[in-house]
């Protein structure tokens, strides 16, 4: 057998040592691409899903995200502080609070997507546009199977064990 044949045979367990490599070297790069924000890649995630999700409440965006409401009220609390957010009354129910996005959210948000898309495009880079295009649709499919399936998974433990 030639050492290419051997690259084409895939075993079990390749994928996910391949999504560990990829997951490893995404979370590094994006780590540097979202310094400055308070809370980090987390806060990147809740402030993007809160402007391109739209969900009514704090609890859908914790759920949406897989994270911790005690984890995501002190998020919360400092993007609310560095004016990113702010929290209002829902209109349909007086106990809870929906996470709307102020003007400088929005014009924070449209900075870091900018070095998030840098990131995503380098990680990418040894791929044909095509084929970069086409496993990232694939893989949010198959991350929105997943997620249906078991949908309190956090993709931070999944990242932990990983590396662990």
């Amino acid at each position: 057998m030639t050492i290419e044949s051997r690259r084409s045979i895939t075993v079990p367990g390749d994928l996910g040592w391949n999504l560990a490599m990829v997951l490893r070297g995404y979370q590094r790069q994006l780590e540097i691409a979202v310094e400055g924000l308070p809370g980090g890649v987390r806060c990147y995630q809740v402030l993007s899903t809160v402007i391109h999700r739209d969900l009514p409440s704090q609890q859908a965006i914790g759920a949406h995200l897989a994270i911790d409401r005690t984890v995501l009220t002190y998020l919360l609390d400092g993007m609310v502080g560095a004016g990113l957010v702010e929290r209002i009354p829902d209109p349909t129910d007086r106990r809870a609070r929906k996470i709307r996005a102020t003007p400088e959210g929005v014009s924070v948000l449209t900075r870091y997507e900018t070095r998030v898309a840098a990131v995503e495009a380098s990680i990418l880079s040894g791929m044909h546009d095509d084929d970069a295009h086409r496993l990232a649709e694939l893989l949010g499919a198959l991350a929105t199977s997943v997620h249906r399936a078991d949908p309190t998974a956090s993709p931070c433990e999944a990242a932990e064990s990983f590396a662990s």
